[in-house]
C-alpha cells in the first residue's frame, strides 16, 4: 500500500490550529470527515480520542500517528497535518508533536490498517522528511515531501 493512494491533498493541512491534544484531535476529525459517506467530524474524533484514551498514538521524535477504525469508514484514509510550535501529545519521549498522521480504516479492514500503519512508520525513517515536514509551511509542499519519500522507499 503507498501513501498517494490514501492521502489526498483535501486532507493535508500546513498548520494546526490547536495547542492542546484535545483540540488536534478534533481538527484531525474535520481532516477525515466525509459527510456524504455518513461519516462526522465528531464521529471520527471520537474514534481517535478512544484510541489515545489506551495509549498515546505520539511515537517519539515529534510524530504522531492517531489512527482507529469505524464502520461509516468504506475505505482506508489518511490525514496529514503540522504543528510548527508543537504541542503535548503525551509522546513517549516527552517531546513536542509536530507531525500527524491519522489514519481511518473500516472495521473490517484490520489488516490493510496494519500495512498503513507499516507505510507511514517506513517513510518516516527518513530523518531529512521528517525535518522537512517541520519546516514546509504550505500544505502543496507538504504533500509533496511526503509523495516523493513514498515513491522513493
Amino acid at each position: 500500500m503507498m501513501i498517494a493512494e490514501i492521502l489526498s491533498p483535501t486532507r493535508v493541512q500546513a498548520e494546526l490550529k490547536g495547542r492542546t491534544k484535545a483540540e488536534i484531535v478534533v481538527e484531525l476529525g474535520h481532516l477525515l470527515a466525509d459527510p456524504k459517506a455518513g461519516r462526522s467530524a465528531e464521529q471520527v474524533a471520537a474514534v481517535l480520542r478512544e484510541r489515545e484514551r489506551i495509549s498515546s498514538t505520539a511515537i517519539g521524535g515529534g510524530i504522531a500517528i492517531p489512527h482507529g477504525r469505524m464502520t461509516q469508514a468504506s475505505a482506508i484514509t489518511l490525514a496529514f497535518a503540522r504543528s510548527a510550535a508543537g504541542v503535548d501529545f503525551e509522546s513517549v519521549d516527552a517531546q513536542p508533536t509536530h507531525l500527524f498522521f491519522a489514519l481511518l480504516a473500516p472495521d473490517d479492514a484490520a489488516a490493510q490498517h496494519l500495512k498503513a500503519l507499516a507505510r507511514i512508520s517506513r517513510i518516516l525513517k527518513n530523518d531529512e522528511l521528517r525535518e522537512r515536514l517541520k519546516q514546509l509551511s504550505t500544505a502543496e509542499g507538504l504533500l509533496a515531501a511526503i509523495l516523493e519519500e513514498d515513491a522513493r522507499v
